[in-house]
């Protein structure tokens, strides 16, 4: 079962990605240490004793749809119910509606602890977050009014629809429909797919965020405007009203996350419970044919919680497997005596050398994406604390780190829960262990958000060149200043610490300077095939340095050791990353009639 590992979070928050500082600096004044503290402890205690005992159960059970109607699994509304009166959907929300507004580090880490408890239940409450945020930014002074202290509060939750049939990622080719009306709202019609929690039974509300086009919209994504469409209208009173022209057509088959309802969604369809007519009712958030720079506030929202979920599953897999591998005896580890064992002299399977590789392995890629995350919400809080040219510098250190935290967390998140898979052996692929739960719930976190590639070509694309290529060039700086620390206090504990990690940021630098390059002479056919692994080496040598900054900060304790541990047996994988990145475009252009269909 899940125990929440609070002082762990705690000590990246702080010591790792700048919480401390922060707050002795006075730069968040509605935090303290102990405040933190308190905060995280009872976050804990509730994943691990509140949400944590559905998972099993709630990925078994499933979510269910009948006449539009989906029932959730035994135990899911009431949780919920109890989550929100405690206060959690409100961590990081504007006080002015009822939010605690404690900032996006407290609010990730409580996000940490919900998705490691039960990644299926945690996907209602994290796009709500998101729909506040882009609400309270873009949304008019009434429209705030009337939903948002309610989607503050937990009452209502917030989804968010983007994704059609024929529009994935390229959200150009939208086809939704929005009429305008004469009393300033507008008609929504069409079709939308992969809805996160689009029906359910938890709240009495849902308020929908929706992209579509009005008719005299410009082609392209130029012509796209953002529409919040609730299930319910809601009266000037505060009560509900009429049911909406919007249902949950059907639930998604899907590999994992069972318990979380992926609806289809139909708005405009004559649903037969409607009370408004034809059309469901949207209210415009924003201007016209701006949605997109809307709905862009409330997606890096998610792809943050989403890279936080990688870490979070990863986190849940790598305890499943450590408890495993101390109670599975088999075979005998070198140097293991035979007195006292309770199986003829068997190990514990935690002490064969591989197995221990492979859950050091798990501990390690943890903990650097862990770092890397807090250290984006971190530069986002820091952000909306400060003015002028340091909030600049701060909001590009978010944008750079965004895409690594969602993609680098995710991939690592199923590499750990795969992982988990072999330290259970033959046991871990059969379901009653709940190993392949994991494994099964985290395939889709490379994948929704914006796929990972497509975050290796927002940071190749996009984020590099800002500030003319200085933004990176400064963050590699401050990760090279982490490798001299290392070198400076000559700890032991650290072995070749400094050294590997030094020769990984070369390798970074290098990848860097020939993306900036190739960006600058044109070539982006060979920028966009060096961009994923030129991610992966990015975020392989930013975790490395937040595990040695963890080591620092430790007193080269058990910190210093997993430092070493990563820096010795994983970031040799940098060299080669970056020989892909400079020199592999052209064998891959080149092998493109290979994938002919015959």
């Amino acid at each position: 079962m899940y125990r929440a590992p609070v002082s762990e979070i705690a000590f990246t928050l702080k010591e790792v990605a700048g919480l401390q500082s922060a707050i002795e600096a006075g730069i968040l004044p509605n935090l303290s240490d102990d405040l933190v503290d308190a905060v995280l402890e009872e976050a804990g205690k509730f994943a691990s004793d509140r949400i944590a005992p559905l998972n099993t159960a709630g990925d078994q059970q499933g979510s269910r749809v009948a006449d539009g109607v989906v029932t959730t699994p035994q135990g899911w509304k009431e949780t919920y119910k109890a989550w929100a009166e405690a206060g959690w959907n409100s961590i990081s929300a504007p006080e002015e509606h009822g939010g605690q507004e404690l900032g996006a580090m407290m609010a990730l880490a409580a996000s940490e602890m919900w998705n490691s408890a039960s990644m299926a239940w945690a996907l209602c409450p994290l796009l709500t977050v998101g729909a506040i945020e882009a609400l309270d930014k873009h949304g008019a002074e009434d429209l705030k009014q009337k939903f948002l202290a309610r989607i503050v509060s937990g009452e209502w939750t917030g989804t968010m629809n983007l994704t059609e049939p024929q529009a994935g990622t390229d959200l150009a080719a939208l086809k939704s429909r929005a009429e305008r009306c004469e009393d300033g709202t507008y008609r929504i019609s069409g079709q939308k797919i992969f809805i996160t929690y689009g029906e359910h039974d938890m709240t009495e509300n849902i308020c929908h965020l929706v992209l579509a086009r009005l008719p005299d919209a410009p082609a392209g994504t130029r012509g796209i405007s953002l529409f919040l469409v609730p299930k319910f209208l809601v009266n000037d009173d505060g009560s509900l009203g009429a049911r909406n022209d919007l249902f949950c057509q059907s639930v998604e088959h899907k590999l994992g996350i069972h318990a979380s309802p992926t609806c289809v969604m139909i708005y405009g369809d004559g649903f037969k419970d409607s009370g408004v007519g034809a059309g469901a009712v949207g209210y415009l958030i924003g201007e016209e044919n701006r949605g997109l720079n809307c709905m862009f506030t409330m997606m890096n929202n998610a792809r943050l919680n989403v890279g936080i979920q990688g870490v979070a599953i990863a986190e849940a897999a790598y305890q499943h497997a450590l408890a495993y591998a101390h109670e599975r005896r088999q075979g005998k580890a070198p140097n293991a005596g035979n007195e006292g064992s309770a199986t003829d002299g068997m190990s514990p399977i935690v002490e064969h050398p591989d197995v221990m590789r492979n859950l050091l392995t798990m501990k390690a890629m943890i903990r650097a994406a862990r770092g890397i995350c807090y250290s984006c919400a971190h530069a986002l809080d820091m952000a909306h604390a400060s003015e002028g040219g340091e909030g600049t510098e701060w909001s590009a250190r978010a944008g750079l780190l965004t895409p690594i935290a969602k993609a680098f967390s995710t991939d690592i998140g199923v590499e750990v829960a795969s992982i988990g898979v072999q330290v259970h052996g033959g046991m871990g692929f059969i379901e009653e262990t709940g190993a392949a739960q994991f494994l099964r719930d985290a395939r889709i976190n490379p994948i929704y958000e914006g796929t990972n590639g497509v975050q290796a070509i927002d940071l190749v694309t996009r984020k590099l060149p800002l500030a003319n290529g200085e933004a990176v060039k400064a963050y590699i700086g401050e990760l090279r200043a982490i490798a001299e620390q290392v070198r400076g206090a000559n700890h032991p504990e650290f072995g070749e610490t400094a050294d590997r990690l030094n020769a990984a940021l070369d390798d970074v630098e290098a990848a860097t300077g020939w993306m900036l390059q190739a960006l600058a002479a044109g070539r982006i056919d060979q920028v966009l095939a060096g961009a994923t692994p030129y991610l992966r080496l990015f975020g392989l040598a930013a975790g490395g340095a937040y595990l040695a900054k963890a080591g620092l900060a430790g007193d080269a304790g058990e910190h210093a050791v997993l430092a070493r541990f990563y820096a010795e047996n994983l970031l040799g994988e940098t060299a080669g990353l970056k020989t892909t990145v400079t020199e592999g475009a052209q064998s891959l252009l080149a092998a493109r009639s290979l994938l002919e269909i015959a």
